[in-house]
């Protein structure tokens, strides 16, 4: 071990502080997905309409990027981390106590602002702390923490949510968020603020971003996990209507596929190392296209059958994790002098192609019908697999 590599104790208690931030984020994204249903009848709104909470959450978070990278990289990472995870948890609280359905509606924007800068600036504090030979598995751990926010997220607010009804669980959700921002505020106490880098003038901040993007590494990452974003993610407001039984409300239904879904990534995240070693990134990469794709595939052919729509989920969150956190991990080694930029960047891309996503798949189903929307969405991210998957990793080592 080097003088400057990190001990494993270190990585470690990372991992276990970040994780938790990573967990209230993926808690607050993905706690309203199985409510849907509930929300359009309780709001006396056309679900399509409600289904764009999730765009409200995920739009914000993308367009946000662009500033926090860049501010993260002048200020420090950590600092922005931890400010923004205490925000989360006031917007989130104020999606708890929304009186209607525009309040929600802002609110919800206003948390995913904060949780923007949440999980991309962790990824590049990592990618500035830990060493690329260690960096996948330990990033893997910080993403284990986040499918478990999912996990939570998908089963407890679909069935919990009768007991304390969608404004206790988006409650949970903001002391989840308040919780991280206390443990990052004690993690930090008696340690040396990092000294401040150089104010990002906006015309360097362009020309940061262009420089960036020129290079060749860079782009089809960025392309990639934009499509991957609306292919993935896309389907998840309407889980209720495609896995629904006739007559209810597929809450139910929908919280066990994400649940399932999270526990395809849980499992990727364990075998992680195992995979690494055996297959090598690019072809697990394009492994994980065509098990996402066969996710998807599941999910068409499922209809009411509960048990069919869990193993799809459950194939589609193996498939997913596989190719994306190959993708983190790439990003991070793009342009290391300006991580946080590359690293907000990625995010952007990803959940610019997240918030359209619902909008291309309501499309799709009113269009081509249940099983052409996923079709089209299943080729999308095997093709996506197989092109990442082919291509040679960063030069820097």
């Amino acid at each position: 071990m080097t003088p400057n590599t990190p001990a494993p104790a270190t990585i470690r208690r990372m991992v276990a502080v970040f994780g938790l931030c990573g967990f209230s984020g993926a808690l607050a994204s993905r706690a309203l997905d199985p409510l849907m249903g509930e929300l359009a009848q309780g709001f006396g709104a056309p679900h399509h309409q409600v289904a764009l909470l999730a765009t409200a959450f995920a739009l914000p978070y993308a367009l946000v990027q662009p500033v926090l990278g860049p501010v993260g990289d002048a200020l420090g990472k950590r600092r922005i981390v931890t400010i923004c995870a205490g925000l989360l948890a006031l917007m989130l609280l104020g999606c708890a106590l929304a009186p209607g359905l525009g309040w929600l509606f802002a609110a919800r924007v206003a948390s995913g602002l904060a949780a923007g800068g949440i999980f991309p600036l962790t990824l590049a504090l990592f990618g500035d702390a830990v060493p690329l030979a260690q960096r996948q598995v330990a990033i893997s751990r910080v993403l284990a923490c986040a499918i478990l926010g999912q996990l939570a997220g998908g089963a407890v607010s679909g069935l919990v949510a009768p007991f304390v009804g969608w404004r206790g669980v988006l409650g949970v959700c903001a002391a989840a968020a308040a919780l991280s921002f206390a443990v990052l505020v004690a993690e930090a106490r008696g340690k040396p603020a990092p000294p401040p880098g150089p104010r990002p003038l906006p015309g360097e901040v362009v020309r940061r971003y262009a420089a960036i993007l020129s290079l060749p590494a860079a782009r089809p990452l960025y392309l990639g996990v934009f499509g991957e974003g609306i292919a993935v993610f896309g389907v998840f407001p309407f889980l209720a209507v495609l896995l629904g039984r006739p007559g209810g409300s597929g809450a139910a239904e929908a919280g066990l596929a994400v649940a399932a879904f999270g526990l395809g990534g849980f499992g990727y995240t364990m075998a992680a190392p195992l995979l690494l070693r055996h297959l090598g990134q690019g072809r697990m990469m394009q492994l994980a296209g065509v098990l996402a794709a066969l996710g998807l595939a599941v999910i068409a052919a499922a209809g009411g059958w509960l048990a069919a729509g869990a193993a799809g989920a459950l194939l589609l969150g193996l498939g997913f994790f596989m190719l994306h956190n190959s993708i983190q991990v790439r990003v991070t080694e793009v342009a290391p002098q300006a991580r946080g930029s590359a690293v907000a960047l990625h995010a952007f891309c990803f959940f610019m192609g997240q918030s359209l996503g619902p909008a291309v798949y309501g499309s799709g189903l009113a269009l081509a019908g249940r099983g052409g929307m996923l079709a089209a969405g299943a080729v999308g991210i095997a093709l996506i697999g197989a092109w990442l998957g082919g291509m040679r990793q960063p030069a820097r080592a």
